[in-house]
């Protein structure tokens, strides 16, 4: 009984510092993080964020894994029941909402682009793109055309949302671009 109490300590430990992770990889990237920052936002000591895992790198390599595995999570809740254009529209519906509540997610998810140039981020960033646009295709079935046009709306989705482009603060060409996303030609 002990072991499961310590272990979940350990997971719930694990979460919290990986919650914390996220904010400061959002705000300062890999490299500009620093663990003490990080080990002060989640209230614990630095060891315990290197006994956890290992380096900054790792730690870094699993807030981009546990994004990816997010967004997924929010497509499958989305698109429940749902084929073909249906699901895609609830897909797209469910990121536009995620986007406008939490930049935070967005700007760590940018920061996991800009560090492809580390091959172990890389690699992270390969398979849980996979495993999404994977995911969209077995869902929706459809033909590669509109999955490519989804990601593409979607990745100039993120950039408008990096840019505070949305809503009040949109500028005219922003607005131009946000409709021919709603109703593309």
């Amino acid at each position: 009984m002990v072991e499961v109490t310590e272990r979940s300590t350990k997971e719930a430990r694990r979460e919290e510092i990986l919650e914390a992770a996220l904010y400061e990889f959002a705000a300062r990237g890999l490299h500009g993080a620093s663990t003490e920052d990080i080990a002060k936002r989640a209230g614990i000591s630095q060891p315990y964020v290197f006994r956890l895992f290992g380096t900054k790198k790792e730690l870094f390599r699993a807030v981009v894994a546990r994004c990816f595995r997010e967004t997924l999570d929010m497509f499958q809740r989305a698109a429940e029941g749902l084929r073909g254009e249906e699901a895609l529209k609830a897909m797209g519906d469910a990121y536009v909402q995620r986007l406008q509540a939490d930049s935070v997610r967005l700007r760590a998810q940018m920061q996991a682009y800009a560090a492809c140039d580390d091959p172990e981020i890389r690699k992270v960033v390969q398979d849980g793109f996979g495993d999404l646009v994977a995911y969209v295709e077995r869902v929706t079935g459809l033909p590669a055309v509109p999955i490519a046009m989804f990601f593409s709306v979607g990745m100039l989705l993120n950039v408008f949302a990096s840019m505070d482009q949305f809503g009040d603060h949109a500028e005219p060409w922003a607005l131009r671009l946000l409709e021919g996303c709603e109703k593309p030609d």
